[in-house]
């Protein structure tokens, strides 16, 4: 995959305006031409029903997940080792090195938190937004704890992405198990009936199904798999304990 500096400045539209844009522009110039910017950035139309690139995605994770990693008052090793190895996965080795210095000069920005995940929702879709959540909950766990601090804010982004109570719980048992976490992630209580369980995963495996955000790229419909194991590894459990084919 080419550097993720090319690949961000041809592929940037709705990040350009707004609390995004004024995050970006901090280090727009240093990493990408004038000319390719202005390009990419005209070519599309500026309503919220502009196609969404890859580029558009990844910054808006850059941003959400650099709130998180200040959320606590510090930023660990564990942490900064796990987002290093998903933008390892997902640009490459040169390109997650230049997503790294784009991180660490966002560390010394002000996210203005609400604002963001408001421009965020008017433009990315539900799916993609769920992505954004389990993305955000396993930077958060890399230690293996995740802060209460840490904890309040993916809250509150879930809550003002629009993301459901219901979804949220769901994901929030993948990383934080309870005693029924399984049916927590299934959005479906314990006393449920054999036929309900199936009913659910049926619904809960359209939801969380790795094409839904396909048009996002290979990488990132790779990374969206882990949900999707996580979801039928809780399946299966309810199944063994009730004895279901």
């Amino acid at each position: 995959m080419a550097k993720l500096g090319k690949w961000i400045g041809g592929g940037l539209g709705f990040t350009l305006g707004g609390p995004l844009g004024a995050l970006a522009g901090f280090f727009l110039g240093s990493f990408f031409d004038e000319a390719e910017i202005i390009s990419s950035n005209t070519s599309t139309s500026t309503g919220p029903k502009m196609q969404i690139t890859q580029g558009d995605y990844m910054f808006s994770l850059l941003v959400l997940v650099t709130a998180v990693l200040k959320a606590d008052g510090k930023i660990l090793r564990s942490e900064l080792d796990y987002v290093k190895e998903f933008l390892v996965r997902s640009f490459g080795t040169d390109g997650a090195k230049q997503a790294l210095v784009i991180l660490k000069d966002l560390t010394q920005q002000n996210i203005p938190v609400t604002d963001v995940c408001n421009q965020i929702k008017k433009f990315i879709d539900y799916s993609s937004r769920l992505q954004l959540i389990h993305f955000l909950f396993g930077i958060a766990n890399a230690d293996g704890i995740i802060h209460p601090d840490e904890l309040s804010l993916i809250q509150h982004i879930a809550s003002t992405l629009g993301i459901s109570q219901p979804d949220y719980n769901s994901i929030e048992a993948m990383f934080v198990p309870k005693t029924d976490w399984a049916y927590d992630i299934l959005e479906i209580q314990k006393q449920a009936s054999n036929e309900e369980v199936k009913k659910a995963y049926r619904k809960m495996a359209l939801k969380y199904h790795p094409d839904k955000v396909s048009y996002l790229g290979e990488d990132v419909q790779k990374a969206a798999n882990e949900k999707f194991q996580k979801l039928n590894e809780a399946y299966q459990l309810i199944c063994k304990e009730r004895g279901l084919n």
